[in-house]
């Protein structure tokens, strides 16, 4: 997505208001895979090597022919990189594998929402729809203190959220009590 830059300029100061500086912004957009995920794979040629997986509690994936591929922690373009590897030049002479995200992990939110838990996760989430799943904010929350806990390939990391605050899988939405 191409934006002007006076609107890069505009989403970089929005999100820094919020605690979080553009290069985190850039680097959280990119979807990385987790417990959870239920994934296809599609190896060109060979229906065999072929189908569905979920990534278990590791964030492996048992594959046939090459067994446990880690995926836990990669974006998809990383795990067709892997999975072609594995595959070349031991098995097939050129792989060409695809891989898509069929089912995400759920993300949840707690404290002062309606109906608290986990939810599925939905394409182009934002705080505002994930708290509309949850039965909307309680009488008692105290929305600008709305924080999210996202954990990475490596840490975790906690975001001061607003309503278009991206949500992704796995996140933990935490809406706190007003005192007054």
């Amino acid at each position: 997505m191409w934006l002007r830059p006076a609107t890069m300029m505009f989403a970089a100061l929005a999100w820094m208001s919020f605690g979080v500086s553009a290069a985190d912004v850039d680097e959280d957009t990119a979807y990385r895979l987790g417990s959870g995920d239920r994934i296809k794979v599609t190896v060109y040629g060979h229906d065999d090597l072929s189908g569905e997986f979920e990534l278990d509690s590791e964030g492996k994936v048992a594959m046939p022919l090459i067994q446990d591929v880690q995926a836990g922690g990669l974006t998809v373009a990383e795990l067709e990189h892997a999975v072609t590897d594995k595959l070349s030049p031991d098995f097939l002479k050129h792989p060409r594998v695809s891989i898509e995200v069929l089912n995400y992990r759920p993300f949840y939110i707690l404290g002062e929402v309606r109906e608290p838990g986990s939810y599925p996760y939905v394409n182009g989430m934002t705080l505002i729809k994930a708290v509309a799943m949850a039965g909307g904010y309680t009488y008692r929350a105290r929305i600008s203190k709305v924080t999210i806990t996202r954990n990475g390939s490596e840490t975790s990391v906690q975001i001061q959220a607003g309503p278009d605050t991206v949500v992704m899988p796995g996140d933990v939405i935490e809406v706190p009590e007003r005192f007054f």
